[in-house]
């Protein structure tokens, strides 16, 4: 099972292009993802980065169009690193 995510943010570097051996193209990056609201007339906000990682021929198109700063809507499986 799988945990799906649709993110809107912008994006905090450029998209790293590499190629595995088999030639996949991976395209990686990182995502800042802003939450703002209110409380008490308090105006707050959280902001959540997340790494990103394209496959295919979808890292090539990002590598060629998106670049640090771009708005995005990213969807997708969500995997979760585990830090000990």
């Amino acid at each position: 099972m799988h945990t799906y995510v649709s993110v809107i943010g912008n994006l905090t570097r450029d998209v790293e292009l590499r190629y595995t051996p088999s030639g996949l193209a991976i395209g990686n990056t990182a995502i800042a993802s802003t939450y703002k609201y209110t409380i008490n007339n308090e105006k707050k906000e959280e902001i959540c980065f997340i790494d990103i990682t394209f496959m295919g021929k979808t890292a090539e198109i990002a590598n060629q169009y998106l670049k640090k700063g771009s708005k995005v809507f990213v969807d997708g499986r969500l995997k979760f690193d585990q830090w000990t």
